[in-house]
């Protein structure tokens, strides 16, 4: 069946009006999560139905042409393959925190007797490793803000430094991990395969990575420590204690991702053999009681009491498990369930963003900008990366859903590398590195905003009753010390500008999306 022909729209106002539905989903952003501090995904799904609606206001002509650009948009094959590894990669993510991955982390720094002026350092590192493992940044500011930075406050860890720190190791995974959201986009986006974005990311993050190592250990021992009248207590034994080493065994399945990823394995096939391995490590573990799964199970029925629900509920279900509760109760839960779930908001919001880049194609909005760019700025390869570097930034520092504000600049780029011969890889890696900085670097981040959740969390908690609101972070102060993010950004400005990494089109040939 032949393709429907592309279909061209025209704006009362010209082609740079046709950026209206994104350009109001951007103001919507900034006031909902910069003015407001709301980092809701589900807020700004309904900012971007807004901007197309209003965009649908200024068409020329037939609207049914409109609303056929928006379907043509959602159906776009880089839409739905982001979609597709996000449930993937979902689902990894969660089976493995079931499996105590986290604890083992914590375990191993413990029982190393990390001091106070280390920890930031090795928290970073950590935190990092995490990160890379489960793809979700986010998910690792949490972690570890919730099971870290307390540990870390308790034994002496400048607080300030301590939350820079993870939100550094945070923004690492975000960047290179294959099963991020992040890197998933920034390599559908440019017509590339994820394994060769990750393989040919590795030279900008591991620089990027030694700086703010050297950074957070001179800072860890250069800065005073926690607040005055703050005990400094040695909570190794305690912490060894409360958690277990046999989390580590998914480093295996992590490996078994990334190398697969890598070697140019599709990324469904390498998230799903990950998988695998994590649920066969969890049914394990559990079986032996070294892991509570039960406290997390990767499948969760909550069934109505009934006889039948009680005889299944007897029988020994792998890494399931059965329970009953009242009828207003009534679910499914567990790792594979929210780990998929927990995307679903981040779902709508790529679509409907998809299609409101589709609109201003069609419109003639990027044809526009582009000429605008390189006929006054991108004049040669060297101001055009350069240009790209500081257009994803300025970008990722108003829309704070990192993947959100990714998608909306990722045309733009796709065009502009395309313009000078530059390689997909290359301009995946231009998108991605702002991409994941600067989300964790200004108060208005969604990452940030992830973290300091988790910390406000602490406050009076059972496990942390010495932990006031006076001990909070404020979020306004920490972006000094996301070393990482910071000298990821300064990588690619100096790549850009002596060309260090640069490839064209010619240099290597990427093979698309067929094995994404």
């Amino acid at each position: 069946m032949p393709e429907e022909p592309d279909i061209e729209l025209s704006f009362r106002g010209g082609r740079l009006v046709s950026a209206l539905p994104i350009a109001l989903f951007i103001a919507w952003a900034i006031f909902q999560s910069g003015i407001l501090g709301i980092g809701d995904t589900t807020g700004l799904v309904a900012g971007m139905l807004t901007g197309l609606i209003v965009g649908l206001l200024f068409v020329r002509g037939d609207w049914k042409d409109y609303a056929d650009v928006i379907f043509a948009g959602m159906t776009r094959r880089v839409a739905a393959t982001a979609v597709v590894a996000w449930l993937w990669a979902g689902m990894f993510a969660e089976t493995i925190q079931v499996g105590g991955f986290v604890d083992g982390l914590v375990w191993a720094a413990t029982v190393l007797n990390v001091g106070p002026g280390l920890f930031p350092a090795v928290t970073f590192l950590l935190a990092a490793l995490l990160a890379t493992g489960i793809g979700t940044g986010y998910g690792t500011a949490i972690a570890f803000t919730s099971l870290v930075f307390p540990a870390g406050l308790l034994l002496g860890a400048n607080p300030v430094l301590l939350f820079g720190a993870i939100l550094s190791g945070a923004v690492f995974g975000d960047n290179l991990a294959p099963v991020s959201d992040t890197t998933i986009v920034s390599a559908v986006t440019q017509d590339a395969d994820i394994g060769g974005v990750v393989a040919s990311r590795v030279k900008y993050a591991v620089v990027a990575a030694a700086l703010a190592i050297a950074a957070y250990l001179v800072a860890g021992f250069g800065i005073p420590g926690v607040w005055g009248g703050m005990p400094h207590v040695d909570v190794a034994g305690e912490v060894s204690a409360s958690v277990s080493p046999w989390g580590l065994v998914h480093l295996l399945d992590i490996a078994v991702v990334i190398v697969l990823a890598v070697r140019g394995r599709h990324i469904i096939e390498a998230v799903s053999w990950g998988l695998l391995l994590a649920a066969a490590f969890n049914v394990a573990l559990g079986a032996a009681n070294l892991v509570d799964v039960s406290a997390g199970s990767m499948l969760l029925f909550s069934a109505p009491q009934n006889g039948l629900t009680q005889a299944v509920e007897a029988l020994p279900l792998l890494g399931a498990v059965v329970e009953t509760v009242p009828a207003g109760q009534v679910g499914v839960g567990g790792s594979v369930y929210s780990g998929a779930a927990g995307f679903f908001p981040l779902i709508v919001l790529t679509l409907l963003l998809v299609a409101g880049a589709e609109i201003m194609r069609a419109g003639g909005g990027f044809d526009a900008i582009q000429e605008l760019v390189i006929d006054r700025v991108a004049t040669t390869v060297r101001r055009a990366e350069t240009t790209m570097v500081v257009g994803t930034a300025l970008v990722n520092a108003t829309v704070t859903i990192n993947t959100a504000a990714e998608i909306a600049i990722a045309p733009y780029i796709a065009t502009l590398g395309k313009r000078f011969n530059i390689n997909g890889y290359r301009r995946a890696n231009i998108l991605d590195a702002n991409t994941s900085a600067l989300g964790y670097i200004f108060p208005w981040g969604g990452g940030l905003l992830a973290g300091y959740g988790a910390m406000q969390g602490l406050v009076g908690g059972e496990a942390t009753p010495w932990f006031t609101a006076e001990m909070l972070v404020n979020p306004a102060s920490v972006f000094p010390y996301v070393f990482h993010g910071w000298f990821l950004v300064a990588v690619f400005l100096f790549a850009a500008w002596t060309g260090y990494g640069r490839e064209y089109v010619s240099d290597r040939t990427s093979e698309e999306v067929s094995r994404v």
